[in-house]
């Protein structure tokens, strides 16, 4: 067997072990934020705390933020325990805030809409992983659409549009869907820099984990605002 061919056959079991880790932090944080949204919409006195709140809700929502900029910034300088623990307390944190989600909508149209973005973000992750073109080009495209889409959406906050609301939330799908793929391929790429084991391959697992889950997570939110039905 040739060098080239041992080097191949390396770079393959580092990606797959990469993403064993990213995938395996990702379920377990999307299963934290489903068990605390639940378990607070169960509760009427959590709810009345968090969601009748407005104070509290918007807190959280700033809170939530301040999180993903702290990992996402400062992971170089944070150890791999103090970025996995900011980690799960955002996925926490975002599960009181999406706990409104099982007030608003039926569980069996969250369940199902579960299920088709999971389905979704399984294909467009795969061909972010196997294909062979080069998705670079497609990063500044999507965060340039990603930006416009942000502020369009604090806009509508003012405006309430319907038209734009659609527009927004069509858009947005589209985004997600690209933002996947992208993310899955540029996660990969950076498996050959990184050594198995260290501290910064812990610490870069967490960081792929959270723009996975963040690109899941708004794919779902989105989804649910076409296929979901109100109560």
């Amino acid at each position: 067997m040739s060098l080239y061919s041992n080097e191949m056959i390396n770079l393959e079991e580092a990606q797959k072990a990469l993403f064993i880790k990213v995938y395996g932090w990702m379920a377990a944080a999307l299963a934290l934020t489903g068990l605390v949204a639940w378990q607070v919409a169960s509760s009427e006195e959590a709810v009345k705390f968090i969601i009748g709140n407005s104070m509290v809700f918007f807190g959280l929502i700033i809170g939530e933020f301040l999180l993903v900029i702290a990992i996402s910034w400062a992971i170089k300088k944070i150890s791999a325990t103090t970025a996995t623990v900011l980690f799960f307390i955002y996925a926490a944190v975002n599960g009181l805030t999406l706990s409104v989600i099982f007030l608003a909508y039926t569980q069996a149209s969250i369940a199902s809409t579960f299920f088709v973005t999971a389905g979704t973000f399984a294909v467009m992750s795969a061909y972010g992983y196997f294909t062979k073109s080069d998705l670079s080009k497609w990063g500044n495209i999507l965060f340039m659409a990603l930006l416009g889409l942000i502020i369009a959406s604090v806009v509508n906050i003012f405006f309430h549009n319907s038209t734009l609301y659609w527009i927004i939330t069509y858009a947005g799908v589209l985004i997600f869907v690209g933002l996947t793929a992208y993310d899955t391929w540029k996660i990969k790429k950076m498996a050959s820099q990184m050594e198995e084991g260290t501290e910064a391959y812990i610490k870069y697992s967490i960081l792929a984990a959270l723009m996975l889950y963040l690109d899941f997570i708004n794919l779902f939110l989105l989804l649910l605002r076409v296929m979901g039905r109100r109560k």
